[in-house]
């Protein structure tokens, strides 16, 4: 049986896979989220400065994380 994974383990996951930055449909892919809960956890992240977002010349958003995201990140991964 598969086991659940808590907020942690979710941010966790999305800090990781934006540390070069992603478009959000990557992430959403990678990270097994429908659009409403990533949206949840983006905006929380943002608001925290733990994610920032990056526009690309031809307009486009990716989502990086920040060095604050970077430091929740390893302290989570030495638990």
């Amino acid at each position: 049986m598969e086991k659940r994974r808590n907020r942690i383990d979710i941010i966790a996951e999305i800090l990781r896979l934006c540390l070069r930055g992603e478009k959000a449909t990557h992430v959403i892919y990678k990270s097994n989220l429908n659009f409403k809960r990533f949206q949840v956890y983006v905006r929380y992240l943002l608001n925290k400065e733990l994610l920032e977002i990056i526009e690309n010349i031809n307009g486009s958003k990716m989502y990086r994380t920040t060095e604050k995201g970077r430091q929740l990140l390893k302290l989570i991964e030495e638990e």
